[in-house]
């Protein structure tokens, strides 16, 4: 065999290899972030510190909540829009230099700064305070629309995941009792999504700044934490099922 073949052939790589498939690609992204955020079904620890690792303990907590808490505050005493974002994007920014200077795990702080400076731009671009929380709603169409797709079409986002963690790929797919727990996960994460986008939606329409803000915090980690519980209870008890 030349050298030339013999390089083609080494590039295709064995014929027992195969490239993973879309569904594997996804599974291992959302293992990888369950497993980072502390949600990895296969360790043996209570449902309470599982949620509290999920939301990044109390520093987590302060970094999802005190920049929406803040620009609610200020937009309703002094109606600045100006102060309420500087102030609002100003908390998110020293929440990720804090972490740069400790060398602590950027995610929840970047991402929430990211967020808060995206949202500030296209309020202070159309003067509008309700356009603060634009990127939310959007978020929660989007999020809600791809966990309802994923359920509906035999692909829950949930069942994705936990093949990952529990390194069985897609195979809990050939198990009606796990697809219909991770169809009912999925469902029940839709849920969350799209009661956030009814309840918020007309607030926004209605150009009520203060109710809308402070709606959204009430309907942030209040019902993210016991949905978070919930999903990771449901799927240990599938897996011990299977270990018993």
């Amino acid at each position: 065999m030349s050298d030339e073949r013999r390089a083609a052939d080494d590039d295709a790589g064995s014929p027992g290899e195969a490239e993973p498939t879309a569904s594997e690609l996804i599974g291992q992204a959302l293992g990888q972030a369950a497993r980072r955020a502390g949600l990895d079904p296969a360790k043996e620890t209570q449902a309470g510190a599982v949620v509290w690792s999920a939301m990044g303990g109390w520093r987590g907590v302060a970094e999802a909540v005190l920049p929406g808490l803040l620009f609610v505050v200020l937009y309703t005493i002094t109606e600045d829009l100006v102060l309420s974002l500087a102030v609002s994007v100003g908390s998110a920014a020293v929440f990720t230099v804090v972490r740069l200077a400790q060398r602590s795990p950027l995610g929840s702080a970047l991402g929430g700064l990211l967020a808060a400076a995206a949202a500030a731009a296209l309020a202070l671009l159309t003067g509008r305070g309700e356009d603060n929380f634009v990127p939310g709603l959007i978020t929660n169409a989007v999020y809600g629309t791809a966990f309802l797709v994923s359920a509906l079409i035999g692909w829950s986002l949930i069942g994705l995941a936990a093949g990952f963690l529990m390194n069985e790929g897609t195979a809990w797919r050939q198990d009606p009792g796990k697809r219909r727990v991770f169809f009912w996960l999925a469902i029940a994460w839709a849920g969350l999504f799209y009661v956030r986008l009814a309840v918020q939606l007309p607030l926004y329409l209605a150009g009520d700044v203060t109710l809308l803000g402070t709606l959204k915090l009430v309907m942030g980690l209040p019902l993210f934490a016991p949905l978070v519980a919930v999903t990771w209870l449901a799927v240990r008890s599938v897996y011990a099922r299977d270990r018993a």
